[in-house]
């Protein structure tokens, strides 16, 4: 087995052993550590020596071997060696042997709720999937996030200090608590994507490597949640908008409109498989945010041109999405769905009441309102619109974006 293959395997493997001794032994922060001691030594060993019969059993007792030399060390100031073995965690949080393969899924999934628990912000259960369950080190993320490695090293350990110190339960919730953690979970892989697929900061419009991340967790909360339908409904989100990203950009990395892309470019497979999803889920219960977003995106990906884009049915799903997902994003793309049918005067109008609480919606509220303007031809407010936006965007492209299109309606000889 080559050693790409081999990290392949590991990466799959990794939130699968990580899982197994949280449920068995508890001391998350340590048993991470454990774990990525034993990735380590599989790194080395497999590709010269062979891929173990069991490698997850494997990784699984190499991994158990080095939490229990950590956990001695621990205490070695307070108890003797022989404590260790008769320490075990409280009656309610015990679990069958850590080895058990047949709890891999459920797991994987109780590893994903423990990282996305409410009780963290939003930036230490993003931090923290990425490293337990993404696989990504310290540094990869940090890069992904524009932060320095000591600012996302610490970030990462005082969310893992909060979950000891909360002593959250490696278990699944319970059915009154498992629509909002469920929700939570989500809504931290959107927002991974999201950073992934538009930037918010720094040279590059995308990182393609985080988008993929996000799309490769969807796939597996979709695989360990089937009966979810807003977990399905994400996922084909991801694909459908993901499938767009090659021709995003210009050769210089410049920030290129959905309407003037090269539709050829765009990934058919991802079109197709988002499609499929978000058709198989819509008919099936209760219709939540991300699955009319897929719908509203599948509209998109499936128009051949932009002049062909359905917009009375985007803009009703957008009037759907806004009586269960009010917000001043949605209330945005709202309104540009507004402008492709009864022309931008009426956008306009729903736009302005945003601006009580634009820092909610940074520079995109000014750059829509100059998109706006220039529809109505009072290109002189569109021109400010643009470059106010510009001002406040904090990703290069998207600064390069704003300023071409504020000089196309600059007044001759400026």
């Amino acid at each position: 087995m080559t050693g790409a293959t081999v990290e392949d395997l590991l990466r799959q493997l990794a939130p699968q052993v990580l899982s197994a001794l949280v449920r068995r032994y508890g001391h998350f922060d340590t048993a991470e550590d454990a774990v990525q001691e034993a990735l380590l030594a599989a790194a080395v060993q497999w590709p010269r020596e062979g891929v173990p019969d069991s490698p997850r059993g494997w990784l699984i007792t190499v991994a158990s071997r080095r939490l229990t030399d950590l956990l001695r060390r621990e205490q070695a100031r307070r108890r003797r060696e022989d404590d260790l073995a008769r320490w075990t965690l409280p009656e309610q949080w015990l679990a069958p042997p850590a080895d058990q393969p047949a709890a891999a899924g459920d797991d994987t999934l109780v590893l994903l709720l423990l990282c996305c628990h409410p009780a963290l912000d939003p930036a230490a259960q993003i931090a923290l999937t990425l490293r337990a369950v993404g696989g990504l080190s310290t540094a990869e993320i940090a890069r992904a996030f524009l932060v320095p490695e000591a600012t996302m090293a610490r970030r990462i350990s005082r969310a893992k200090q909060r979950i000891k110190a909360s002593s959250f339960p490696f278990g699944l919730p319970s059915p009154g608590d498992r629509p909002a953690r469920l929700a939570t979970l989500l809504h931290v892989l959107y927002l991974i994507f999201t950073e992934g697929y538009s930037t918010t900061a720094g040279a590059s419009l995308q990182r393609a490597d985080l988008a993929a991340e996000a799309i490769r967790l969807a796939r597996l909360a979709h695989r360990l949640l089937p009966e979810d339908t807003e977990a399905a409904g994400l996922l084909a989100l991801m694909l459908l908008t993901d499938a767009r990203r090659p021709a995003r950009t210009g050769p210089h990395g410049d920030l290129i409109p959905m309407a003037e892309q090269d539709r050829s470019l765009w990934h058919t497979a991802s079109i197709a498989e988002g499609v499929a999803l978000v058709t198989d889920v819509l008919p099936r219960g209760a219709t939540g945010p991300y699955q009319l977003q897929a719908a509203i995106a599948a509209l998109h990906d499936e128009a051949p041109t932009a002049e062909a884009t359905d917009w009375p049915q985007i803009l009703a799903l957008y009037q759907l999405l806004l009586r269960i997902s009010d917000n001043p994003i949605v209330r945005l793309n709202h309104a540009v769905a507004v402008a492709m049918v009864h022309g931008p005067h009426a956008a306009l109008d729903l736009i302005d009441p945003l601006y009580a609480n634009q820092h909610l919606v940074d520079h995109r509220l000014h750059a829509i309102r100059g998109h706006l303007l220039e529809m109505a031809g009072d290109h002189t407010s569109a021109r400010d619109a643009y470059l106010t936006a510009a001002r406040q965007a904090t990703s290069l492209p998207q600064q390069r974006y704003l300023h071409a299109r504020a000089d196309k309606l600059s007044p001759a000889g400026e």
